[in-house]
């Protein structure tokens, strides 16, 4: 149970690490978190800093996410250890310790959680975040439609309906997280 503990501990602290407002510091762009959309993840820093720092942004974001989980997965056979995992680092992310609780969204950090829970249906979603972000090319509604199915996928893959809840309190809150975003799509001014 320590270990178990511990482990979530862990997920959760380097949830928190901020790739975005780090490289800002590193790099010498302003801080996410007061310009553009104000969310420190990779699509805001695209808009302020480039496609360099954003891709590192990304990458950050992903392997935080993908990290614990793996290492969840390979130290524990519980589905629902790594279920827990996931969520710790994702909400590590969405409000990290070291940022007085102001995370970004969460969109790389659950999907990289996602493909190191179950590669399958992390591959499903993220071909499904591609073909919306493709054919409407806005980033949050493709977020949110592939998040919307993603308590269906884990269940499709996992029929454990605790590990399924665990998923969708991440879709839950990843959709709420894009609250704003939801009011400009529904009023048409959604970059």
């Amino acid at each position: 149970m320590i270990g178990i503990i511990a482990l979530l501990i862990l997920a959760y602290l380097l949830g928190s690490i901020s790739s975005a407002i780090l490289l800002s510091k590193i790099m010498g762009f302003k801080d996410p978190r007061s310009e553009g959309s104000k969310n420190p993840g990779a699509t805001n820093v695209l808009r302020i800093a480039g496609k360099k720092a954003a891709f590192l942004t990304l990458v950050g974001d992903c392997l935080k996410g993908f990290i614990p989980v793996l290492v969840a997965a390979r130290l524990f056979d519980d589905p629902m250890i790594v279920a827990l995992t996931a969520f710790a680092t994702f909400a590590g992310h969405c409000f990290p310790i070291f940022f007085a609780f102001r995370g970004g969204k969460g969109v790389a950090t659950a999907i990289a959680a996602t493909v190191a829970f179950n590669w399958m249906v992390g591959a499903i979603l993220i071909a499904i975040w591609l073909l919306f972000a493709r054919v409407f090319k806005i980033s949050s509604l493709a977020a949110i439609i592939s998040f919307c199915a993603l308590p269906a996928l884990v269940y499709w893959q996992v029929p454990d309906l605790k590990v399924t809840c665990v998923f969708a309190v991440i879709s839950i809150i990843l959709i709420w997280r894009h609250r704003a975003n939801i009011e400009r799509l529904l009023t048409g001014k959604e970059a």
